[in-house]
């Protein structure tokens, strides 16, 4: 994401830079995008799991432990922690993409700037 290297000023000190590689970070919010989408499928199944009657019988023990599985997918269970994290997800993917694009939305107007100078002093 982010290389650190050396960068002489005009003067000719030695300064030290950061280079931000607006391609792997693309690739990255690619990449979330893809977790995101997975983990949404997980939301979706671990839902399904937590309205599926687990067939165990219908003697007491079985059915307590029938409610048990059911509670332990919900919404305070399985389901909850997953659509949290996808939260999570989403709010770190969209915070990495605005990031992103502030950076390249910086990058090319400095570019800019010196084309239209003619000059980067």
């Amino acid at each position: 994401m982010a290389t650190e290297s050396a960068s002489e000023s005009v003067s000719g000190s030695a300064s030290s830079g950061f280079e931000i590689l607006t391609d792997e970070l693309t690739g990255r919010v690619r990449a979330l995008t893809d977790i995101g989408d997975q983990t949404g499928g997980l939301v979706s199944s671990a839902g399904r799991l937590a309205e599926h009657q687990p067939l165990l019988g219908t003697a007491p023990p079985a059915l307590h432990l029938a409610a048990r599985l059911r509670e332990a997918a919900g919404p305070a269970g399985l389901t909850g922690e997953v659509s949290a994290a996808d939260t999570e997800l989403s709010s770190y993917h969209r915070a990495l993409r605005d990031t992103v694009k502030r950076y390249q939305d910086g990058d090319s107007e400095v570019a800019w700037q010196f084309t239209d100078r003619g000059t980067g002093t």
